[in-house]
């Protein structure tokens, strides 16, 4: 029986009767000799870590996904009762739960303290565990399709129980930097992509950079060699060229067409002797084709009479990017590559490479390039395209990674906000659309505002608070002023760095700007000139300072009275009030903004760089406005905008 609990995780196995006793098995449930026993009891939660994997690495183990109904499942629903406690990734697979089969290696270690539903180790590729790999060249910038790119292998990792290794392919010595490498590590960390194993961290199939696994490289060139799979190609680069000029005049593939694929050992040897340089090409068969299943876009293929036979290593003895892709991948086990669509071309010869080598190939998912939005390929000209030029302009790293995912996956609603752990609940391949993605600056801004004003308000407030004193906005940040500014402010904010230009905003009385627009002549001609009369009595007797000095009440109280006994009400009352006193047509609640205008000059808080007009001031302004020409300008403004001769 398997038992409903919101403190215990469910558990199955199979049991050896030889095992049993080792195992701690009760005499009463163990199996009869040569026979097995399926065992179910529960772990509770807090016991510690998953030790499954351990026991599954130690060869004690066999792990086999069992399929069952998510509506009689206990995990499906406790992943969903624990997953607020949880949310560091215990709970990052589907509601499947396990079954743990003993292998004849003899009695384990059973030091079982909790099974984690991230013990979903796929057996896709030739039974193994999921390991995938984002692997960028340090070259430059974290690209936004880069980083897409590491988003799914990691998405796809954590949903499924695997290991995602962050590989460095630094063989472009030239243009590769280690302040290149920093940055790329940096912007990932950043996003929350954290890696099982890297060249920062180590792990069991390094070194992670591709400049430290020559002689791997060398030691599989020579296996090829040795195999027949390659051979030495003396060509020169002036008879290569020959052989292009041909292949173009005849319209055929640009294919290698030298003849030293059929030269003999005493030819080879003469070369060697005289020292020419040569490469390492591999044989391709002239004539077949090489089909893969992409779990994206499906059957792809190859006629491989188009490829011709091509060098893994270059005369200088430095590896070819496919070479070393093939190798590493497959001496890292990889057991899914998923990567920019961009490299589907590359499929062919890197299969061609692990069939002589005789590895077992991975599955390939190639994903569809992030599009400008003229559907051409998103680069520098559309603006900024790395990871840290987002950081630099304040965006969160959860929206972009809620952003990124979007770009060419969908969980099937019409839910867009999701956190990172929403997304490793519910990623799968088989949603990534093969099309491409248009990278829509103005939406990531929006989803960014959505991340921003779901983070705990006290942190928000702290975050606005920090900046404002730092950019010297303010000169403290303690006051009550700050937190009732940020909490009017936060809600028309999508970046933390538009905190800047609200507050300022807020703090500043650009009344003749706003007068002389088109869009304030109704409120002009509604008699504003009478308000304002009103408004500075009002002001020069102390009834509004007095009203605003009891806040939130005294306001309320005050405009109410003054609605009254200017017979003005609604929009008639509030729109002119706004245009005075904030020298505003919009922005936020009137009576908060203008309580905050008033506290912020009756203290110390507020710094010269915010361009601070306190209500002293504005109702001077308001005193030396020219009505009669404000009018004349609102009714012939074409005239007043040309210049009088001299």
């Amino acid at each position: 029986m398997v038992h409903k609990h919101p403190d215990f995780f469910c558990w199955h196995w199979t049991v050896k009767a030889g095992d049993a006793q080792a195992c701690g098995v009760p005499p009463e449930v163990a199996p009869a000799p040569g026979e097995q026993a399926s065992l179910h009891g529960r772990l509770r939660w807090e016991e510690g870590e998953d030790v499954v994997q351990q026991m599954v690495r130690e060869g004690a183990y066999e792990p086999i996904p069992v399929k069952s109904s998510p509506r009689r499942n206990p995990i499906h629903s406790l992943r969903r009762r624990r997953r607020r406690e949880m949310a560091a990734s215990t709970f990052m697979g589907s509601p499947s739960w396990l079954r743990i089969r003993l292998l004849p290696s003899g009695p384990p270690r059973l030091s079982l303290r909790a099974l984690s539903s991230r013990v979903r180790a796929s057996a896709d590729v030739g039974g193994g565990p999921v390991r995938v790999r984002f692997a960028p060249s340090p070259t430059g910038n974290l690209h936004v399709g880069g980083a897409r790119t590491a988003l799914f292998n990691y998405l796809f990792a954590r949903s499924r129980g695997g290991k995602f290794v962050l590989r460095v392919e630094d063989t472009d010595l030239e243009r590769s930097t280690k302040k290149s490498e920093e940055a790329v590590l940096s912007d990932l960390a950043w996003l929350g992509l954290d890696w099982d194993e890297g060249p920062d961290i180590g792990g069991e199939f390094g070194p992670y950079r591709q400049s430290e696994r020559n002689s791997l490289y060398k030691q599989h060139a020579e296996k090829l060699m040795e195999s027949g799979a390659v051979y030495r190609c003396f060509c020169s680069n002036e008879e290569l060229e020959k052989m292009k000029e041909t292949s173009n005049r005849m319209k055929l593939p640009p294919v290698y067409m030298g003849k030293w694929a059929t030269a003999s050992d005493a030819e080879v040897q003469q070369e060697l002797e005289k020292g020419t340089p040569y490469t390492y090409r591999f044989r391709v068969p002239k004539e077949g084709f090489l089909k893969i299943n992409d779990l994206i876009r499906g059957e792809v293929s190859w006629n491989l009479n188009t490829l011709g036979d091509f060098v893994i290593m270059r005369s200088n003895g430095q590896p070819v990017y496919n070479f070393c892709v093939t190798v590493d991948d497959a001496t890292m086990r990889i057991s899914h590559v998923i990567r920019a669509e961009e490299h589907l071309p590359n499929t062919l010869r890197q299969a061609l490479i692990y069939k002589a080598l005789g590895f077992a190939m991975p599955l390939f998912a190639h994903v569809s390039l992030i599009l400008a939005p003229d559907k051409s390929k998103l680069s520098k000209r559309h603006g900024a395209t790395s990871v840290g030029q987002y950081k630099e302009m304040g965006y969160l790293p959860q929206a972009m990674v809620n952003y990124l995912a979007l770009l060419g996956w969908g969980d099937g609603t019409e839910n867009e906000f999701f956190t990172i752990v929403d997304l490793v609940e519910k990623f799968t391949i088989n949603r990534v659309n093969k099309s491409g993605a248009v990278f829509d600056a103005t939406k990531l801004k929006w989803m960014n505002g959505q991340h921003l004003r779901s983070l705990p308000s006290d942190l928000l407030i702290k975050d606005f608070k920090d900046r404002w004193r730092n950019t010297g906005i303010l000169l403290e940040s303690e006051s009550g002023f700050a937190k009732e500014a940020a909490e009017l402010l936060k809600e028309g904010i999508d970046l933390i760095t538009d905190a800047d230009a609200a507050l300022c905003n807020l703090l500043s009385y650009p009344l003749h700007d706003t007068l002389s627009s088109d869009e304030a002549k109704p409120v002009v001609e509604d008699k504003l000139s009478e308000v304002a009369s009103a408004l500075i009595s009002a002001y020069d007797s102390g009834e509004l300072g007095q009203a605003l000095a009891e806040g939130d009440d005294g306001w309320n109280k005050w405009v109410k009275a003054f609605g009254k006994t200017h017979k003005r009400k609604g929009k008639s009352l509030f729109m002119p009030l706004r245009v005075l006193l904030t020298g505003k047509l919009h922005g936020p609640a009137m009576g908060s903004a203008i309580l905050l205008v008033h506290k912020a000059g009756s203290s110390e808080v507020v710094g010269p760089q915010s361009g601070f007009v306190n209500l002293n001031e504005r109702f001077k302004i308001l005193k030396e406005l020219d009505w009669e020409s404000l009018q004349k300008e609102q009714e012939s403004p074409v005239e007043s905008a040309v210049p009088v001769a001299s």
